[in-house]
């Protein structure tokens, strides 16, 4: 599985820092390239059940691609989202439901700081994502 560009990119910035505290700034930045969701994207319906903070999703398929968009009122919940994103953008079906999100966190260098309830609600997430995209 070949990762998206944006993916790339990111495994490289987080790569070459040392230490958590320069990492955690850096998801605090991903964390803001999040595209805002409107309104009515904000509601019940996009919610994300099983996680601490608030999180939603909102997915849309373009040729033949599913593209997500997320947002979580936790700070470094947007960063995560933020990694979580670009590691799936473009993903055919079959790809996402393989994705191996532990993996990718530790190729970050993050996995060691993902809380259990923390890694519990970005597994939320991706099954809510994997449930949007086979509803």
């Amino acid at each position: 599985m070949s990762l998206p560009v944006a993916a790339t990119e990111a495994l490289e910035a987080f790569t070459a820092l040392q230490g958590w505290e320069q990492r955690a700034r850096l998801l605090m930045q991903w964390g803001e390239r999040l595209e805002p969701l409107s309104e009515v994207e904000l509601g019940d319906e996009q919610r994300v059940q099983g996680c601490e903070s608030n999180v939603w999703l909102v997915a849309d398929q373009r040729d033949q691609r599913w593209h997500f968009r997320a947002y979580s009122d936790a700070r470094l919940l947007r960063g995560l989202l933020a990694l979580l994103l670009v590691r799936v953008e473009g993903m055919p079906e079959a790809e996402l439901a393989a994705i191996d999100l532990t993996d990718w966190f530790n190729q970050l260098g993050l996995g060691r700081q993902l809380s259990p309830s923390r890694s519990n609600g970005l597994n939320a997430v991706l099954k809510r994502m994997q449930d949007l995209i086979s509803a």
